[in-house]
């Protein structure tokens, strides 16, 4: 069974190694401290970030097959 694709959409990188001796309290302590970096990065970064992912979601246009129209028409 393939895993999930990353939010990311990359399908290598870097494996993370979670001890599996992590408490309860250990794992929500990482999982609350990501999510605040999370959070610092999108307020420093929030207008530039929504350009970036605007950016790869849109399709790629191929133009070459419209004919284009003299500029004395």
């Amino acid at each position: 069974m393939k895993p999930d694709p990353q939010p990311s959409g990359l399908r290598r990188g870097v494996h993370f190694l979670i001890n599996p001796e992590w408490t309860p309290e250990q794992a929500l302590a990482v999982f609350e401290f990501l999510n605040d970096l999370a959070d610092s990065i999108w307020s420093h970064y929030c207008v530039n970030l929504q350009e970036l992912i605007q950016e790869q979601q849109r399709t790629p246009t191929d133009h070459s097959d419209i004919e284009t129209v003299p500029s004395s028409f």
